[in-house]
């Protein structure tokens, strides 16, 4: 059993990659990807410990991408797994730099519409919470802190989701680049929780996934947390029919996600099979 799919402390997770190494070792896991956002810097810290533990540990992270020309804001953001088998290239790292610089602005945003709203929140609170990479879910722990909301669901559900009334959307970069920058740092490009794109027709779906192969995609994240077993018999079918891998994992944040489990994903039913990692490897020394 392994999990391509976990975030720390370094983007949006609650677990230091030390404490998350731990939990995979002493659930058994065969392999664990650390895919925080935007960043290495849980992957980069994770790297010895896990060879430390003699654990199989794949570098990651989850890029945030977006469909300009997509009319439904709710369907206009795209995650990208990028999963690294060697050292990425440097100009990718100072390319990610940029990138933090956009979501410091965001956040700047962000906070003036809540106090605006009369709910004030500043950047440097949110970033308290946050330590390497600050976005939505610190503001979302600061309004639940300061009594503003009663949930992380509810902060998203009324003010920082797509449709709330403080949301700030983010300048990242087309999924198309994304992909293209992943694949140009030796790395293999993965859509993540491909159901999130929300796109109810699936004949829209399928051509989406298709545009993004086209542009270098290697695999669709199969298992998640999110997905049934019907939308991953979906999703086996689409990676097959174009050519595609198959990625997997639970999509772990800690506490801040307390119903989806290390390796298990939510409910416990999400296992993942290590033939899945050695076929990326495989793909990823082809492409």
């Amino acid at each position: 059993m392994i999990d391509l799919h976990t975030h720390t402390a370094a983007s949006d997770g609650t677990d230091t990659p030390a404490q998350l190494i731990d939990r995979a070792v002493a659930l058994g896991l065969e392999a664990l990807a650390i895919t925080d956002h935007d960043t290495f810097r849980g992957s980069d810290e994770a790297v010895p410990l896990a060879a430390a533990k003699g654990l199989r540990f794949v570098r990651g992270l989850e890029l945030s991408t977006r469909q300009p020309d997509e009319p439904n804001p709710a369907s206009r953001s795209v995650h990208v797994l990028g999963y690294f088998f060697g050292e990425p290239a440097p100009a990718f790292r100072e390319w990610l730099e940029t990138l933090r610089a956009a979501r410091r602005e965001r956040n700047r945003a962000m906070a003036e519409k809540l106090t605006a709203l009369g709910i004030p929140v500043t950047v440097e609170e949110a970033e308290a919470h946050g330590r390497n990479i600050t976005g939505r879910p610190h503001f979302a722990r600061v309004m639940r802190d300061k009594g503003f909301i009663s949930s992380i669901e509810e902060a998203f559900q009324r003010y920082l989701g797509e449709t709330g009334i403080a949301y700030v959307e983010r300048q990242d970069p087309s999924t198309e680049d994304g992909i293209r920058r992943i694949v140009e740092a030796g790395g293999l490009a993965s859509l993540a929780h491909p159901f999130r794109l929300n796109k109810t027709d699936p004949i829209e779906e399928e051509a989406l996934i298709r545009r993004f192969a086209g542009a270098g995609l290697g695999a669709v994240e199969v298992w998640h947390s999110d997905h049934d077993q019907s939308t991953r018999d979906r999703y086996i079918h689409l990676a097959r029919k174009y050519g595609l891998g198959m990625s997997g994992g639970s999509d772990y944040h800690g506490d801040n996600k307390p119903h989806v489990l290390l390796g298990r994903g939510r409910n416990g039913v999400n296992r993942v099979p290590l033939a899945l990692l050695d076929d990326l490897c495989r793909r990823a020394a082809h492409h």
